[in-house]
């Protein structure tokens, strides 16, 4: 019988490759956070915690944060009623079927840098393609300086979050697929309409899918980095920035890598403690 040392032989390359990329970086990002330095990393001052105490006093880092979380809710909000609608009318054969596939599953299959660029593109105030089309129909009076007015700026942010809900939709119409369709078939000769096989059936009898939606997409909102910086770049003035695109802007200044640091490290407990949620009402999900 083969022992253990099979099992950790055959790991012992990912244990490597973890051990490199992983905990050493953490352990660098742990010590950096305590210092004040540069990106070259010379000439570092050790100041213990006060890069933790002034990220957690600076007004930028906490609207960052609540961004971040804000963003992660109205997500998690389309994706259990948008999401779910549009998944439940692709399962079920409605006509051009394909068609939305293709116009809600293309962010997903595409970088969303390349996306997130696009979409800021047509943002834009003077020639951008939304402010275009509502002066060509008649309606410029609606045109916005989306990136200059805060309020516009939130709008086309949840826009955005609005068409990238892909992933969400992929889960549920993979999930929606193991239902036991003579429930469904009972219903129908019950009388039910589909609204209310939709609501009353299906929706409680994917519970452990909402949940895996609900969890994926706020820890999802921690690395949408790639989405707001290459949309608003955090205009106007900072007041869409999440928590990636703050650290990123806290690298710039001069000896600021240790601050950054310190950031890095809260927003990374901030999430872990969502992991650890997910794990638990993951579980308690599945034993019910």
């Amino acid at each position: 019988m083969r022992g253990p040392w099979y099992a950790v032989a055959f790991l012992a390359p990912l244990l490597v490759f973890y051990a490199v990329y992983f905990v050493y970086s953490f352990g660098v990002l742990g010590v950096v956070s305590t210092q004040t330095v540069g990106l070259t990393f010379r000439n570092a001052v050790d100041v213990g915690t006060q890069n933790f105490e002034l990220v957690l006093s600076d007004p930028s880092f906490q609207r960052s944060l609540f961004n971040t979380v804000a963003f992660g809710i109205f997500s998690v909000a389309v994706a259990l009623t948008l999401g779910f609608v549009l998944a439940m009318m692709m399962a079920s054969g409605i006509r051009m079927r394909r068609w939305y596939y293709t116009v809600f599953l293309l962010p997903s299959l595409i970088p969303m840098s390349l996306f997130a660029t696009v979409f800021g593109r047509m943002l834009e105030t003077r020639d951008g393609a939304i402010n275009e089309f509502l002066r060509g129909i008649g309606l410029g009076f609606l045109a916005q300086d989306w990136l200059g007015d805060p309020t516009a700026a939130y709008v086309g942010v949840a826009v955005l979050l609005t068409y990238t809900i892909g992933l969400p939709i992929m889960y549920y119409t993979t999930d929606v697929a193991q239902v036991n369709t003579s429930i469904v078939e009972s219903a129908t000769l019950d009388g039910a309409n589909v609204w209310q096989i939709y609501r009353i059936m299906l929706y409680p009898l994917l519970r452990s899918t909402h949940i895996t939606v609900i969890l994926s997409v706020i820890l999802g909102s921690f690395r949408a980095f790639d989405i707001i910086y290459f949309s608003t770049a955090g205009q106007p003035g900072g007041r869409t920035d999440i928590t990636g695109t703050y650290i990123y802007n806290a690298t710039l200044g001069i000896d600021r890598v240790g601050y950054a640091a310190a950031a890095s490290i809260i927003v990374l407990i901030i999430a872990l403690a969502i992991s650890v949620i997910q794990i638990l009402v993951r579980r308690k999900g599945l034993a019910a």
